[in-house]
């Protein structure tokens, strides 16, 4: 079929959840606005969805109209869960899930932005997909749902299955799918209306290489901090990480010492705690359960460590 005489209105349904990521909506549902005004007519029809029809708050406090999913059916293309990063509102995606699961058998493409993903492993609606989650939103996902692995890239299409980061990679998402439907040159005149002069690819990263995120270019550093970054549950010791880069343990603490300026165990466990931190402050799982999923041995000793570096207690945190 000629793509350029598909006269029917494609219908993308929203899922909001409080604190949904304003930017992230605003990214994915704007292109399908300018495809409109490009196109002379209709192409695609928009609706806002929400638990019940209530109005649902954005990140950014702007309250947006919606109406109930359960009034939502197959005469939808494609609908998205938008979520934000407050675990505490993810409460309410357990009296959606079942709606999910209706769309989904109905024949409804199911798509997830920035942490929707996590709503859609929680309906079990993930399994055996290939999918994405916004990078800060993955080790929670992880952690709670060990056999789901969610890649690092802005976007993934896999058939019925449409996750994206979040952020602004929407854009290139909602790019690949104008694209898929009206073609590359149409898709590339609803990118230039956004001055998106390039477009990214969907397996392109979401964030920064390692060499811009910790300020080296130095190979073997650069190997051992990726590898930190995978090891976080069960460190390796200094024999091991310098066995791994096989380079020896004193070469492999003037490294740190001269490009990080710290060394190897205080980045180790800076980067551990971090990701503490996030564990804490974006998941339900109890102290005892972050600490043993950041590599320490006891509730105490990871205690007395978050408080050392960040001057507060995990529990505050909560």
């Amino acid at each position: 079929m000629n793509t350029y005489h598909d006269h029917q209105v494609h219908k993308f349904g929203f899922l909001l959840l409080p604190n949904f990521a304003l930017m992230s909506y605003a990214s994915a549902t704007e292109p399908l606005r300018a495809a409109n005004l490009l196109a002379g007519r209709n192409l695609y029809a928009v609706r806002q969805l929400s638990y019940g029809g209530r109005p649902v708050q954005s990140s950014g406090g702007i309250d947006i109209t919606c109406d109930d999913i359960s009034s939502a059916g197959a005469e939808f293309h494609i609908v998205f869960v938008c979520a934000g990063g407050d675990p505490e509102n993810w409460a309410e995606a357990d009296r959606l899930f079942s709606a999910l699961r209706r769309l989904s058998r109905l024949g409804v493409r199911l798509g997830a932005i920035s942490s929707g993903a996590y709503v859609l492993a929680a309906a079990g609606l993930l399994a055996n997909r290939d999918f994405t989650i916004h990078w800060e939103h993955a080790p929670l996902l992880r952690e709670t749902y060990p056999n789901l692995t969610p890649r690092q890239t802005r976007y993934v299409i896999d058939g019925d299955r449409i996750t994206c980061g979040g952020g602004i990679a929407p854009l290139d998402m909602m790019h690949a799918l104008i694209a898929e439907r009206m073609g590359t040159h149409f898709a590339g005149r609803v990118s230039d209306w956004y001055l998106q002069t390039a477009v990214a690819a969907s397996s392109d990263p979401q964030r920064g290489s390692a060499a811009d995120r910790f300020g080296t270019h130095n190979p073997i550093l650069l190997a051992a901090l990726e590898k930190m970054e995978a090891t976080i549950e069960n460190p390796l010791d200094r024999g091991a990480m310098a066995r791994f880069l096989s380079i020896s343990g004193r070469h492999l603490d003037r490294l740190f010492v001269q490009h990080l300026h710290g060394g190897f165990l205080q980045t180790y466990r800076q980067i551990r705690l971090d990701h503490a931190r996030r564990l804490l402050e974006q998941s339900p799982l109890t102290i005892a359960e972050i600490a043993f999923a950041t590599g320490f041995s006891s509730t105490g000793h990871f205690s007395q460590a978050f408080k050392t570096y960040y001057g507060r207690s995990p529990s505050s945190l909560r």
